[in-house]
């Protein structure tokens, strides 16, 4: 879902993902609703709620929302006081979660270097509720250690191999976040593994890792069609360490002399802004220094911070000819804002396959009250290409001029020719037939739950805002 940070007041580019319910991470035993301590001097709950509301109202991209006072002692924490505070805007679809208080420390873990605390898998459950799958792990995480990769199914989860609980039993009560325990280190879980007609036990340990933004297994290569010879790449997250990744694939497709690429952002729910420009960057050798990226802008009493952001082309960068974005109801913020931003250049030749992505053109600024490690994020800004385009709030396939519908084939890996939203990709970049994504349908089918729903955490912390389904 990028992100705009405004730390101490320094405005740095970043912008947020998707969203969720708003909170604190569960891996900060120390923090209290959102991060701030409650022995700090000056941050007791009365303190921290009415720090958040002056700052809504000075920032908030839509300050005609906000209620014109609420009182905050009807609030038992933070965070109930911020979602009371955008309720408005959310019944709009204008401000979805995105408006939340979070820890300065592990935000600033998570975009630096990836680091959080977990099993290392996304996980998602079946349209009726009844199952549970993996649609990625991660490597240098417990879970793909212990064998546990995409396509796996769960069937069962418990503290032990005693008291395994069925999967559909525990999807039906709304309890899949409560049954895989806190995020902190050490947090043990047995998962009963359906492998055809049998099943296996297999007793898992979260653990801290850092998550890998293009994966050594299949972020990056080049797949090949007939006679002709396709970029592919699997961004996970927008955050600092992409940088090496994506500058790497990007050099390694330019010395190869491709000009067609697969730009997998199916699961990348957004992150740093900084990092989404590169990724124009790195894809525009042949846009010039007065070409748009994107335009930014704030509400009219801050408009002094607008900004123009031009491409600038980078030493790896590629001229590509046609892209296939692959995207789906998880693709949101970052991710929606670099497949905006080479629609005016390419238009039809620019693709979103798959499903409709979430549709947030809107980014946050980060506040900081550090003697609390307190950050506000705080939805404050706008996005637009450079054709001035940038409403998509229900998702980019009303906005995109081309699209082909697939599906998320979990019996295939990621990055595999054989996969059905990679195939449909490579379709449209050699020109066959495929059916169009009806933005109508797919914004309905993601309200309600789509084939399939990445599952979300009650209180996400850092990393699971912006890779959804986390655990």
């Amino acid at each position: 879902m990028a992100r705009w940070r405004l730390a101490v007041m320094n405005l740095a580019a970043m912008l947020t993902a998707c969203g969720g319910d708003s909170g604190g991470s569960s891996s900060s035993p120390a923090a209290t609703d959102g991060g701030g301590t409650a022995s700090a001097a000056g941050c007791t709950l009365r303190a921290r709620q009415d720090w958040a509301a002056a700052q809504l109202r000075e920032w908030y991209l839509f300050p005609d929302t906000l209620p014109l006072a609420l009182d905050p002692a009807g609030y038992a924490t933070v965070r109930d006081y911020i979602d009371a505070m955008t309720a408005t805007a959310r019944a709009q679809r204008k401000d979805r979660y995105f408006t939340y208080l979070t820890s300065i420390r592990e935000d600033d873990r998570y975009f630096q270097s990836g680091d959080t605390a977990g099993f290392g898998i996304r996980i998602a459950t079946s349209a009726d509720r009844s199952r549970l799958q993996v649609t990625e792990a991660f490597e240098g995480a417990p879970a793909l250690a212990a064998g546990i990769d995409r396509g796996t199914e769960i069937v069962g989860i418990g503290t032990g191999a005693s008291d395994i609980r069925p999967v559909a039993e525990i999807v039906a009560t709304g309890g899949i976040d409560a049954a895989l325990g806190p995020g902190t280190a050490g947090t043990t879980r047995t998962f009963r593994i359906a492998d055809g007609q049998t099943t296996r036990d297999v007793t898992v340990a979260k653990a801290d890792y850092a998550l890998i933004p293009v994966s050594p297994r299949y972020g990056a290569r080049v797949l090949v069609d007939g006679d002709k010879r396709v970029g592919y790449i699997n961004l996970r997250t927008f955050i600092d360490t992409a940088d090496t990744g994506l500058r790497a694939a990007f050099d390694g497709f330019r010395v190869q002399g491709i000009t067609e690429f697969v730009i997998d952002l199916r699961y990348n729910g957004g992150g740093l802004i900084s990092i989404a420009e590169l990724m124009g960057d790195l894809m525009g050798a042949n846009r010039s220094s007065n070409d748009v990226f994107s335009y930014t802008s704030y509400r009219s009493e801050k408009a002094a911070n607008d900004r123009t952001r031009y491409f600038r082309p980078q030493p790896q960068s590629v001229a590509p000819t046609r892209i296939a974005f692959i995207g789906t109801a998880a693709s949101a913020s970052a991710s929606e804002l670099v497949i905006n931003a080479f629609i005016p250049y390419l238009h039809a030749n620019v693709g979103l396959i798959g499903t409709n992505t979430f549709g947030k053109p809107v980014g946050q600024i980060g506040l900081d009250r550090a003697a609390c490690d307190d950050r506000l994020r705080v939805v404050a800004l706008a996005t637009q290409n450079a054709a001035r385009s940038g409403r998509y709030y229900d998702g980019l396939a009303g906005t995109v001029e081309a699209s082909c519908r697939a599906t998320d084939d979990l019996t295939q890996p990621l990055g595999s020719v054989a996969e059905d939203s990679v195939r449909t990709a490579l379709d449209f970049l050699a020109g066959r037939s495929c059916t169009p994504i009806d933005s109508a349908a797919t914004t309905r089918s993601a309200r309600d739950g789509g084939a399939r729903t990445l599952v979300g955490a009650g209180r996400p912390n850092a990393a699971q805002r912006e890779v959804p389904g986390l655990f």
